[in-house]
Order: C-alpha cells, then structure tokens, then sequence
C-alpha cells in the first residue's frame, strides 16, 4: 500500500474512536460529564450504547496499530513501540470492558499510561514542542483530577489527555503524508 494510505490511518483510527464515543453519548442521556467514565458507555449490561462504544474502540485501535507499525515506525522509531502498546490497550478496553471489574481498571491505566508515554518519547525523539505540551496538558488534567480540584466525572480527564496525545498523532500522519 502506498504511504499515504497507512498514513491516513493515522488520522481515521482516532476519529472513527472520537465518532463511536460521541454517537455514544447521544444515544445515552443517562452520561454524564459530572460523574462518568467513558467506559461506562462501553458496559455491555448497562449501556445500550455498548456496541457502538466498544467497536468503534477496537476499529480505532486497530487502525492506528497498523499505522505504527508501518509508516509511522519509520518515522519515529521509539514512539511507535508506544504507540502500538497505546493501540493494544485501546482494544483490551473495549474487549474487557466494565463488567470485568479490576481487569478493566487495569487496561484502562495501561491504555493511559501508554499514551503519556507515547507522547513523551515523541517530544523527546522528534524534538516536539506540541508533543511536549500535550503530555503536561494531560498529565495537569490527571494530577488535578486525582487532587480532586474540580468536581467532574474521570470522562474528563480521560477526553483532555487523549485529545491531547491525538493531536500530535495527527499531526505527524499529515507530515507523513506531505513528506
């Protein structure tokens, strides 16, 4: 395939996760910012919302792990080995989702984990000033979370660091692409 294809996908695997996510909250009145987790739209016993959650999850995880471990690797060694451990955990999200208890809280903080991860060794590997400020923006949005500095639900902290981290995924497919 041509690299501006796996390159594209860069860009679809997070939006098709930001689309399942959206169309999921609308079809559940019951979320809430103020107290909910975004998994708890994934709950297969609670969430009528749950297929659409979950797939759109483990399409999006699956996409942007073929686009670490082809164009992307090239252009950023280091950051993709992170990036496919972000994608992995993406889809253990989906798969073990809130009905299996501790497991789930633990993929979870994988998936999170990775992603600050990934967003570090991108800073630091493509001297990258906005990977850079997107890991403080979404280790800041955690530490006040867990500082119990605002009164808001984990969907909060979940959505600001993961938009964050995005936005340089994003943004390296496009130069991918335009290289």
């Amino acid at each position: 395939m041509n690299k501006r294809v796996y390159a594209l996908l860069g860009i679809i695997g997070p939006l098709v996760a930001y689309i399942s996510i959206g169309v999921s909250i609308v079809r559940s009145p019951w979320f809430s910012w103020e107290t909910s987790a975004l998994s708890d739209l994934g709950h297969t016993v609670d969430s009528e919302a749950a297929p659409i959650f979950n797939l759109g999850l483990l399409l999006a995880g699956f996409l942007i792990m073929v686009y670490a471990v082809t164009v992307f690797k090239r252009h950023a060694k280091y950051t993709s080995i992170f990036l496919v451990m972000s994608a992995l955990s993406l889809q253990l999200v989906a798969t073990f989702d809130e009905v299996y208890g501790f497991l789930h809280v633990v993929v979870s903080v994988m998936l999170f984990l990775s992603l600050g991860a990934a967003s570090l060794t991108y800073a630091i590997e493509r001297k990258s000033s906005l990977a850079a400020a997107t890991f403080m923006t979404g280790l800041i949005s955690w530490v006040l979370f867990g500082m119990k500095a605002y009164s808001l639900g984990v969907a909060v902290p979940e959505t600001i660091s993961t938009v964050m981290a995005v936005s340089w995924m994003i943004y390296s497919a496009i130069r991918i692409m335009r290289a």
